[in-house]
């Protein structure tokens, strides 16, 4: 159902928003914060609620296999653009492969029409929530031309999805880059300026989404009280930072094990929640044990303290991780078989002849006095396989940040900082 989608997409913008709604005035310290928002401009749906829980329940299995996989590098994800990028190939997808990309993403018995329609709804709900913060939600397909894409895939994503779909001259690999990366940079305001370095002569579609985020802090940061400070990193080195500093009336909790504190954005939709261990308690340990019901205990564990004594290091952040195996450890196996994936909803003669070669996410992050940046792209890779290559022819202290929507719980990103980039 719409409805259904649109309860996952609310979950993702309602992490943003809610990160961003702790801070004060977002247009500066003369000017009044925008009206707190405290509740969504409609009920969500049963079907709704359940596509939500499909959707965290993914973030947080994600989260789990990235961190397990960079015990000591910083990590800064989206499992909301992965469930986006692989919702759009779903579609695409019969038999086993689409059982196995239906259950890796959570879906339980949700159909894959309501799925669609979550999506979509989803997408529109979390780019209008807050008119003071910047949300964009971008899909396109990229294929070969020659390639006898069906024309019903084609249908559904551009309905559900809203995606560009164009067929490109592949053979022209610089000209294709150009195109593919310069949308992807329009879509992220060039923050991710290209995705792809080269496309493989196997090459067939690329699947992408992208989600860019802008937000200022309702309580900015004054610069004039940001210092220099000293981080310890994981491994016990000692690095230079520049730390911001407030003192504030924020969302706060604190128990034998860990800090918090939610920053708020715009109307407060939209939030960052910030996890520091205590001494004792490992980053990874507590990166771990992020699930959907330890996470819903650190938000219900929230509360409104009038005075919280804030330092908080400035940070730019660049990540990009290749998703197969953190995939394949969630059950989606199938679907990078070069001889068993079934992806004749996508193509004509699709069965065996396509699969999905690369699942990368490239992303960005930068918190500052004013505010927070952040966008993530996903691509998916479809290839074909060498024996069965269709003929184409053409005659022309470590800390973590959970980014989400408050009203609904969507996770819209996820990070890990274990040391200064």
């Amino acid at each position: 159902m719409i409805q259904a989608r649109l309860t996952r997409v609310s979950m993702c913008v309602a992490a943003l928003m809610w990160s961003a709604a702790c801070h004060h005035d977002i247009t500066g310290p003369a000017q009044a914060a925008p009206t707190t928002l405290t509740q969504l401009p409609r009920a969500l749906s049963l079907a709704e609620t359940s596509v939500r829980d499909a959707a965290n329940a993914f973030s947080f299995a994600l989260w789990g296999k990235v961190n397990a996989a960079q015990p000591d590098t910083n990590v800064f994800i989206s499992p909301l653009s992965a469930s986006f990028a692989l919702g759009m190939t779903m579609n695409g997808a019969a038999t086993v492969t689409y059982d196995q990309m239906h259950a890796a993403l959570q879906f339980g018995n949700t159909s894959l029409t309501d799925i669609n329609a979550g999506y979509k709804s989803l997408i529109a709900l979390l780019e209008s929530l807050d008119p003071s913060v910047k949300m964009q939600i971008a899909n396109s397909i990229w294929y070969r031309i020659g390639f006898p894409i069906r024309p019903s895939f084609v249908d559904t994503t551009k309905a559900d999805f809203d995606a560009s779909v164009k067929g490109l001259n592949f053979d022209d690999v610089s000209g294709s880059l150009a195109v593919i990366n310069g949308w992807v940079s329009g879509a992220t305001n060039g923050k991710i300026p290209s995705v792809l370095e080269d496309i493989d002569p196997s090459a067939m579609m690329f699947l992408i989404n992208a989600i860019y985020f802008k937000g200022s802090w309702r309580s900015r940061f004054d610069p004039a009280l940001t210092t220099s400070a000293t981080f310890t990193s994981s491994t016990g080195a000692s690095q230079q930072m520049q730390l911001m500093h407030q003192v504030s009336a924020l969302s706060y909790a604190e128990t034998a094990t860990y800090q918090a504190v939610d920053l708020s954005y715009g109307d407060s939709a939209f939030t960052m929640t910030v996890l520091l261990p205590k001494t004792g308690t490992s980053i990874q340990s507590l990166a771990a044990s992020l699930t959907p019901s330890a996470w819903q205990a650190v938000v219900n564990g929230l509360h409104y303290v009038e005075e919280v004594d804030l330092s908080l290091p400035k940070l730019t952040l660049k990540y990009e991780r290749l998703m197969n195996p953190d995939l394949g450890a969630l059950g989606m196996v199938e679907p990078f078989d070069q001889n068993g994936a079934d992806f004749s909803k996508m193509a004509l003669n699709g069965n065996g002849t396509l699969f999905i070669a690369f699942v990368k996410q490239d992303s960005f992050l930068d918190i500052n006095e004013e505010g927070t940046e952040a966008a993530a792209v996903t691509t998916v890779g479809v290839f074909a396989t060498s024996a069965h290559i269709p003929p184409v022819m053409r005659v022309d202290h470590p800390y973590i940040i959970v980014i989400r929507e408050r009203l609904t719980g969507t996770v819209l990103f996820m990070g890990k900082v274990v040391r200064m980039p």
